[in-house]
């Protein structure tokens, strides 16, 4: 959840330059951008069409979906290294992959949930935190996840080149209330088992989209339309939203998810440790995630601005007195208890998928952590960084412990005879690495993304940082005093509109240059639900539909620029690759020096060896059997 879906960041653009300002970095130069030629696999992406917004179908401005134009990478120099000619002819991949990000599978029946703060941001003013507490396709989060997931995996190949997807990666807020329920479906959809998008009563919806008199608001969007003698809902009456009769119990029945065939990690972000993504875990939100009673609105004399701070500061005043006021009684769920940082780590070893754990070892479960290497190549390092503040808000930080770790693993694979290219990945970005809060249990001073930056940017074989939490596809050069630098990219959501992802190639020019080659990937989707709601890909059109029209969402800005989207980036290599190992050879495992921790692609935890084998071998065989109204401001905020 962001500190607010439509608030004017002053941008992360323009956070991004102030970041880059206070050392005297350049955050963005002068760019040069001009169209690369021939992609060998531009189909399912949006290098041969693109997924836009087309006319209002209605006075109320809603809009349906139209297929555009495809577009070509753009080449970008900021780095100051130029595009050599004839480099087409002489390239080779090294690495390519899949990005996921801000997946925010939502449990929207879960009493721990505070939908009725979200109408305070609907209307002019300084928005608040609870901004994305509601959105009118947020029962539909898992279907959409399904339409991304197919999308990589129809591609399965980086489009430049060719090479397969040696894995994926989704960096964080994969749940959206780190409840247990909205995890496990995250870890199904990816391992394409069986679901149950559903919790509470399995006989019906218990939430604010349904057709319960008692609680009936007309500020949420109930596709099944008012009850008897009841107002027409805003969402209908001022936004044009359709009546989508039966879509709560289309919503809640269990299908399959295709899943991926390839290796994915993953990464933890604010949604994943903190309630509604902006509150320190306590036992009182522990209990009311899994209880009986759902608030849905404001006590009598309370403001929204009193709830924020109170819930903020964490004041324990403040669940009791939301609990005198308005409620509804709905069915008590144990699936939907929060889990802890150490808790979600460990539910990652509970999977069909490889590499068992996805990423975390061990050695995060004893110690509570959530950050890791793996080296996905001979001659690459994946770092992959928790910045999640356990103290609360949105935005992040790591702490020394953290800093250190990571500059013990760059010096590993920085210098002659031991150099590896290196790709960072995290939740946050560096210009929203700015979260210094500090509590009595974790009295430690916080690290911020300018210390992080100025780490990589001295070691010139960091190339390149890839995260989510904005919402908004972007890509940020961060150059180096002296030449050189490396680049950020961050992709757009899954749950927001554009609805998508991205692969990202690494590709050796073999002229002393690298190019950074991501392109980006539209959701599996028609283009019209058609009105059908019988199959998870008619929903996920819906959805997709939806979140093109939220009212607090109605602009491209999260598309980003053209420069932002489909681009090639250009950077020195910083030493002599040789011959790239193809692709598709799943990851190897880094255990950490002295970590104890175990195999990555082995035992896991507390996995006997047969059962590891036999689960890596029916792996092996299924991949051999698979060939914010934002229009008025500048930027969205980050979620």
């Amino acid at each position: 959840m962001s500190a607010s879906r439509r608030q004017l960041l002053k941008g992360a653009a323009g956070a991004a330059a102030a970041v880059a300002a206070s050392s005297g970095l350049q955050a963005y130069p002068a760019r040069s951008a001009a169209a690369a030629t021939g992609p060998l696999h531009p189909e399912g992406t949006t290098l041969d069409t693109t997924v836009r917004r087309g006319p209002a179908a209605n006075a109320q401005g809603y809009v349906r979906l139209v297929s555009g134009a495809g577009e070509p990478h753009q080449v970008r120099s900021d780095l100051g290294t130029k595009a050599v000619a004839g480099r087409e002819a002489r390239r080779r991949s090294v690495l390519a992959f899949a990005h996921l990000t801000d997946i925010h599978l939502v449990d929207a029946q879960s009493p721990a949930r505070v939908e009725f703060l979200d109408r305070y941001n609907d209307g002019p003013g300084d928005p608040l935190l609870f901004a994305a507490a509601y959105r009118p396709q947020e029962m539909l989060t898992t279907h959409t996840a399904d339409a991304v997931i197919s999308a990589v995996e129809s591609v399965r190949r980086g489009p430049l080149l060719g090479a397969p997807l040696a894995f994926a990666i989704c960096t964080g807020d994969n749940a959206d209330n780190c409840q247990r329920n909205e995890l496990r479906w995250q870890i199904d959809l990816l391992d394409g088992k069986t679901i149950r998008p559903d919790s509470g009563d399995p006989a019906k919806w218990e939430g604010v989209h349904d057709g319960d008199a008692t609680s009936y608001d007309v500020h949420y969007w109930h596709p099944d339309g008012p009850p008897a003698g009841k107002t027409p809902d805003l969402a209908r009456t001022s936004y044009g939203f359709p009546t989508v009769k039966g879509l709560l119990d289309a919503a809640r029945r269990p299908f399959t998810p295709g899943g991926l065939s390839m290796p994915w990690y993953t990464c933890y972000g604010n949604h994943d440790g903190l309630v509604q993504g902006n509150f320190p875990q306590s036992f009182q939100l522990f209990a009311e995630s899994t209880g009986t009673v759902k608030v849905v609105g404001l006590p009598a004399g309370a403001s929204p601005d009193d709830v924020q701070r109170g819930l903020t500061k964490g004041d324990p005043s403040i669940l009791p007195a939301l609990a005198t006021g308005p409620v509804r009684v709905v069915t008590a769920d144990p699936e939907r208890r929060i889990l802890s940082r150490a808790e979600t780590v460990k539910e990652h070893f509970t999977t069909g998928g490889l590499p068992v754990g996805h990423g975390y070892t061990a050695a995060n479960v004893t110690a509570g952590t959530a950050y890791y290497v793996f080296d996905p190549h001979p001659q690459v390092r994946a770092i992959v960084l928790d910045t999640v503040n356990p103290n609360g808000e949105s935005d992040g930080s790591i702490d020394q412990t953290q800093l250190d770790w990571l500059t013990a693993r760059l010096k590993e694979v920085s210098g002659p005879g031991h150099d590896k290219l290196v790709i960072v990945f995290s939740h946050h970005t560096i210009a929203t690495m700015t979260n210094p809060i500090v509590s009595v249990d974790s009295p430690s001073q916080r690290v911020l993304g300018t210390t992080v930056r100025d780490l990589l940017l001295q070691y010139p074989n960091v190339v390149l940082w890839v995260n989510g939490h904005t919402h908004v596809n972007r890509v940020t050069p961060y150059v180096r005093a002296g030449g050189g630098g490396f680049w950020e990219l961050n992709t757009a959501a899954h749950i927001d509109w554009p609805t998508q992802a991205r692969t990202v190639e690494v590709v050796d020019n073999r002229d002393g240059t690298l190019s950074i080659v991501a392109t980006v990937l539209d959701a599996d989707a028609s283009l019209s639900y058609g009105g059908r709601t019988d199959s998870p890909r008619a929903l996920a059109a819906l959805a997709r539909e939806l979140a093109a029209n939220d009212w607090q969402e109605r602009s491209d800005a999260r598309r980003g620029k053209v420069e932002d989207r489909n681009v090639e980036l250009l950077v020195k290599a910083p030493f002599a690759l040789s011959t790239a190992l193809p692709a598709s050879r799943p990851p190897a495992a880094v255990p950490a020096p002295g970590s104890g921790q175990l195999p990555r692609t082995g035992t896991g935890l507390g996995l006997p060896g047969a059962a590891a084998a036999a689960v890596a071998g029916a792996l092996a065989l299924r991949w051999s059997r698979r060939t914010e109204a934002v229009s008025a401001r500048a930027e969205p905020a980050p979620e």
